[in-house]
């Protein structure tokens, strides 16, 4: 992988094991259904398939569009909302599924977003957390796995929306 500029950070066995532990621990604590699951685009999207199949509870999908980082590889500390909810979550139990939470920017700004629209309960799983890049306090109910500050693509991750598609998550070594 090293050849592509592309280094193995957690292979795709590692996050489909994670993601059915996740999936158990969410299937417990939420022992009435069913559950809004809200994906942010389009990252998310991989991990919130996966995520739903682990989930033994019904569950109800809708996904939300903000931009942070456009084609660069760092946030652009500004938020926009791209894509709105097609329903209605009051009185709902809600969690947010994010692919990553780096500044916790977007996640700060999203939980409100969603809180003021009056949810029974709003929670977040992420798949990965770089906890030392925060700049926003955001709680995050699950995590799958917290990883070092480097820029990390594959299973969802983009970079200039290349990488997606990879079933591992990658660091994207600078090239020179």
């Amino acid at each position: 992988m090293s050849s592509s500029g592309l280094r193995l950070l957690i292979p795709e066995e590692k996050i489909q094991s994670r993601i059915r532990e996740l999936g158990e621990q969410i299937t417990r604590d939420y022992p009435q259904g069913p559950i809004y699951l809200i994906a942010i685009l389009k990252g998310a999207c991989f991990f919130l398939a996966d995520l739903a199949r682990a989930i033994r509870r019904p569950v109800r999908i809708d996904f939300i569009g903000i931009s942070s980082y456009g084609r660069s590889k760092t946030t652009s500390g500004e938020v926009k909302l791209t894509k709105d909810l097609d329903a209605s979550i009051e009185g709902a139990d809600v969690l947010i599924v994010e692919d990553i939470i780096d500044t916790g920017v977007t996640l700060h700004y999203l939980a409100q977003v969603l809180a003021q629209r009056q949810p029974r309960s709003l929670r977040i799983a992420a798949l990965l957390d770089k906890p030392s890049r925060r700049i926003r306090p955001v709680d995050v109910a699950y995590v799958g796995f917290e990883i070092p500050d480097e820029f990390v693509v594959g299973y969802g991750l983009d970079y200039a929306e290349e990488y997606r598609n990879l079933r591992d998550i990658c660091v994207l070594e600078d090239r020179q």
